[in-house]
């Protein structure tokens, strides 16, 4: 049995004409011999009634602390709402379906509320409706403890439901439908001549989505990694062949693999935030203190930089005001610098090739963009810069990497 897993976003089913592209995808995959999964997002984004931060608003708006337990109750809703729609959109158009949430589809996932992990899946149910030739309509996001407990997977969940699935399932490949024609490198919006990559590798797509390309959560390609799932990143409405996810040697000749660098990705706004260790009695203890008290107080750090002389990270420019309060309760004086960006250049072929950063220093000094931090892996450098000068950063690292 010759299965296709086709995952369709949020903005990929909010109305009824995107919902008739979605059931056409269905149809030429039904075509094609193969039995279909379709994995659904919530229907649209705020302030469409059934998205996930609409529903999240009903009770926000009570100015309360729900426990998690109760808000994945309430997020579970928005994708068992576009499962049902998704399914009368077939039956529509005489295409057998059935709607199934997370649980019936048999998602044991942890008890971890919010951002649970999925654990295993047991296929028996899909399998059951795929054999009577009824496309599963699977609500993404979202699961069940061996107790019973609804639990959701985190933002860009659905995702995940859709490579985990399709890995239990043996499917050839996983269609992760959305508004972007593929992966690029670098955001079309900022990078005019950014193009879409035909293949990349699970490393490097992951690395991507980390640094902010928002195009396949980071989880859900861990998992095809794993499991040696091909994914594959499409448009809902056109029929590009979109951007293969996979091993390198498993492409052919899709990927092309004497590319130095595969792409650029940004992540903005983000602050930086700098502590001298002399403000601290034991200045070798400096970072250790600030670290600690950071995480206790649920503050996830970033772009982390220890040197005998200070302590740099970054935060998002929303928890700016908390990481600084924070800090000066310790009665420290952090040097704070909002309004900054972090690019990220990203190939797997970089590794042990020199004047990389040479030439990042080169386009970076040609447009007078200041470097404010660096690092780097074997697959990645990063630079912070100060946001004003994004689009013309982005723009010279991808000429200079001759990504056109």
């Amino acid at each position: 049995m010759r299965i296709a897993v086709l995952k369709f976003g949020g903005t990929s089913v909010a109305n009824e004409t995107k919902r008739n592209h979605a059931v056409q995808r269905i149809r030429e995959a039904l075509e094609e011999g193969c039995r279909v999964v379709a994995v659904v997002s919530a229907m649209g984004r705020k302030p469409e009634p059934y998205a996930t931060d609409t529903l999240l608003s009903l009770v926000q708006e009570l100015d309360f602390n729900l426990p998690l337990r109760e808000k994945d109750l309430l997020m579970a809703c928005g994708e068992i709402i576009s499962s049902v729609v998704m399914t009368a959109s077939l039956l529509r158009a005489g295409i057998e379906a059935t709607s199934l949430t997370g649980w019936q589809a048999g998602i044991i996932t942890t008890e971890q509320f919010g951002d649970a992990r999925i654990q295993r899946v047991e296929v028996e149910r899909i399998r059951r409706e795929l054999e009577q030739d009824r496309v599963a309509v699977i609500a993404g996001f979202q699961g069940a403890s061996e107790n019973g407990e609804i639990a959701t997977l985190g933002r860009g969940g659905s995702d995940t439901t859709a490579v985990a699935v399709g890995a239990a399932l043996g499917a050839e490949v996983v269609d992760i439908f959305t508004d972007v024609r593929g992966v690029y490198t670098a955001d079309p919006r900022l990078v005019s001549d950014a193009r879409i990559l035909s293949c990349v590798s699970y490393q490097e797509v992951c690395q991507l989505a980390q640094e902010g390309a928002k195009v396949i959560h980071p989880r859900a390609v861990e998992i095809a990694m794993k499991n040696h799932q091909a994914v594959r990143v499409r448009s809902t409405e056109f029929h590009d062949k979109g951007t293969l996810i996979c091993a390198p040697h498993h492409a052919g000749d899709e990927y092309c693999c004497d590319r130095l660098i595969t792409g650029i990705a940004h992540m903005a706004p983000i602050t930086q935030i700098k502590v001298n260790t002399s403000q601290w009695p034991d200045p070798a203890l400096t970072g250790q203190t600030v670290f600690q008290a950071l995480a206790e107080a649920g503050i996830s750090v970033d772009f982390i930089n220890v040197h005998p002389a200070a302590v740099i990270f970054t935060v998002p420019d929303e928890i700016t005001a908390k990481a600084t309060r924070v800090l000066e309760e310790l009665g420290l004086c952090p040097e704070v610098r909002q309004g900054c960006a972090k690019v990220a250049v990203v190939g797997i072929n970089m590794t042990g090739v020199p004047g990389v950063m040479a030439q990042i220093v080169v386009a970076l000094n040609r447009e007078k963009v200041p470097i404010l931090q660096s690092a780097d892996s074997y697959t990645t450098i990063w630079c912070l810069i100060p946001i004003k000068d994004l689009t013309v950063a982005l723009n010279a690292l991808h000429r200079q990497f001759c990504l056109s």
